[in-house]
């Protein structure tokens, strides 16, 4: 057989793996666990997501699988939210949720997020809230609505209070775990430096949990929509829960469909908006 020449590198194939190891297959990124996946790539994939999931629906509905009682076909759908818009002044509607949700979740976060720094950042006052904070947590903010009827009436208040309770609670505690989680090692070496209490909070850890509490704040407001839904949906003339409900009565499930897609490109932009502002505000977070 013809020997190799002394010196020349040796086929890939030829290279043997190490004792007691399996050769390593070459995986496609895509394939490879937390392996980021370049921009352009990510809008193709998530589009592509949305053309797959409208095209099912079409041949679900308009081959007749569907009766399109129950389930419109997505140019029913686009027809009856024309109808909408033209006749039963929808963009009102869309204005009256937005501005519930926007109140009821600053009014909570206003108050909710100091109060969550207080409780990470000492223990004694965690002690002293977090059995409260975590039995309401659990209470479904819909439970209230009868209460609140009968404390606020049917206007705006009560659903500004739907919002706040399904949100408050929730920030709270998430704000004081994050908080609560800091460095040790940073705490340490600013008490070395000569701070204070007020300054290591002020300095530390607020600085230190500010990226976790703004991706948690974008999380809870994803919540604070189906909350609003529900507080529309009781003792409401306005909003686009009030007209799912309308829409329901008459067995419209085209308009259904419509408010409910409206709800959720108005949640994906606001999401896309705060996780945006959020890469800005703290670059040097790792959450992205």
């Amino acid at each position: 057989m013809t020997q190799a020449r002394i010196g020349s590198p040796a086929p890939a194939a030829a290279v043997a793996a190490p004792a007691g190891e399996a050769p390593q297959r070459r995986r496609h990124p895509w394939l490879a666990p937390l392996v980021p996946v370049a921009p352009n790539t990510r809008w193709m994939l998530g589009l592509s997501f949305f053309v797959l999931f409208f095209g099912v629906w079409a041949v679900v509905t308009l081959g007749g699988f569907v009766p399109r009682t129950f389930l419109a076909d997505p140019m029913t759908m686009a027809r009856e939210g024309m109808t909408l818009f033209t006749e039963y002044n929808f963009i009102g509607d869309i204005g009256m949720t937005v501005w519930r949700v926007v109140g009821g979740f600053v009014l909570a976060a206003v108050i909710a997020v100091p109060l969550g720094i207080f409780m990470g950042a000492y223990k004694a006052a965690e002690a002293f809230f977090e059995p409260f904070v975590s039995f309401c947590r659990y209470l479904p903010a819909s439970a209230f609505i009868p209460l609140l009827i009968l404390w606020a009436g049917i206007g705006e208040t009560q659903k500004l209070l739907v919002i706040f309770i399904g949100s408050f609670f929730q920030i709270v505690l998430m704000v004081a775990v994050a908080v609560g989680g800091a460095r040790k090692d940073l705490v340490e070496a600013a008490y070395t430096l000569g701070a204070n209490s007020a300054g290591i909070v002020r300095r530390v850890l607020i600085p230190g949990a500010a990226p976790e509490i703004a991706e948690i704040l974008r999380l809870v407001l994803g919540w604070a929509w189906t909350y609003v839904i529900v507080a529309e949906l009781i003792g409401s003339s306005s909003g686009i829960g009030h007209m799912i409900t309308d829409s329901q009565a008459l067995l419209n499930t085209g308009q259904i469909i419509f408010g409910i897609i409206v709800i959720g490109c108005i949640g994906l932009v606001s999401d896309l908006v705060f996780k945006r502002a959020n890469q800005r505000l703290f670059p040097w977070s790792s959450i992205q």
